[in-house]
């Protein structure tokens, strides 16, 4: 018989389209008797709604499109759970587009997206986003809600306190002993990253330590040359102490400590962003700035459905706090 449509319900009962649709949708407009023989006839030809084609009608898909740069970082599967609880809750569905760090792709997916039916987007920007024309104008056509990865340009987002998060993490290595402190520093030009270096500057002065250019590490999303400018920090300028912009960064630390035989925490001291569920398990253990990432996404996808239920809908940008998690990459070790 082939997909049953509620218009096939509707003629073998004998009946409207109007009344079966309502009696799914267990309407009180519908008298119980009738409701029941439209719910069993239903069950027993294995009757399945099409979200797409209720919300055509409406002019409306129930579905939100969510752009991550990656899905194998721990941070972004934690907020596509959030995301996808107030979603479920609402009703909607879920399409997602990996960037991998490409903000070519990312281009690509917003144009693609206009000429598909979603009600909203959800994003974290790329890795190597510079140019943010295709962000400012997907802003205009799509309700949009950034979260983590945000720019200059966004209007509404949910951020990490990624100022001060790097100010106590770099603060906690001074406190430890640390007195050369280096920074990986990643999406620079995204303000996530910026605030981030920013935080980082700001402990230095605090602590009554002197900026140093040879501690920056431009890192980008090349794996082989992130692990090359690492590895030059590590022998050529010898750092006490690092705090990794993000997760993949530290892990390219712990490989090069491992290769040239460096020590963590006794050579060298390791704080990093990282939600990795195995950082307690790293050997030695790796001092963490922990992001709230279930409830970014969840608040992220709550203003997203406040702007969906009300256009006017103006939200103020949200900021949760990170959680220093200390572990013995950053011990002091007593000689």
């Amino acid at each position: 018989m082939g997909e049953i449509t509620i218009k096939q319900l509707a003629q073998i009962l004998k009946v409207s389209t109007a009344t079966v649709s309502k009696a799914l949708r267990d309407s009180h407009e519908i008298g119980a008797a009738t409701k029941k023989r439209v719910q069993d006839l239903a069950k027993s030809l294995n009757y399945s709604p099409n979200p797409f084609a209720s919300g055509l009608r409406r002019h409306k898909s129930n579905t939100i499109a969510v752009i991550l740069p990656e899905i194998a970082n721990n941070f972004f599967a934690q907020a596509v759970n959030g995301i996808d609880e107030v979603a479920r809750e609402k009703g909607y569905h879920l399409l997602i587009y990996l960037s991998h760090d490409s903000s070519e792709r990312e281009a690509f997916f917003l144009n693609d997206l206009l000429s598909r039916r979603v009600d909203g987007l959800l994003m974290s920007i790329s890795f190597d986003a510079s140019d943010f024309t295709h962000l400012d104008a997907i802003q205009q056509k799509l309700p949009t809600v950034f979260f983590d990865r945000t720019y200059e340009g966004s209007l509404l987002h949910v951020t990490n306190n990624d100022f001060e998060s790097a100010f106590d993490a770099t603060r906690h290595l001074y406190e430890c002993g640390c007195r050369n402190i280096a920074f990986l520093s990643a999406f620079q030009t995204l303000k996530t990253g910026d605030q981030r270096f920013k935080g980082y500057l700001s402990a230095l002065k605090h602590c009554g330590l002197p900026f140093k250019d040879e501690l920056i590490v431009h890192c980008n999303n090349n794996k082989n040359d992130s692990y090359t400018r690492i590895r030059e920090l590590m022998t050529e300028i010898k750092p006490d102490g690092i705090v990794s912009s993000i997760e993949k960064l530290a892990k390219q630390c712990y490989y090069v400590c491992n290769e040239l035989e460096i020590n963590i925490p006794g050579d060298v001291k390791i704080v990093s962003y990282s939600n990795l569920d195995s950082a307690s398990l790293l050997n030695p253990p790796l001092t963490t700035i922990t992001q709230q990432a279930f409830e970014m996404g969840k608040e992220a996808a709550t203003i997203l459905f406040k702007v969906l239920k009300n256009s006017n809908y103006k939200a103020d940008s949200k900021i949760l706090n990170a959680e220093l998690i200390k572990r013995r990459s950053t011990d002091i070790i007593n000689i």
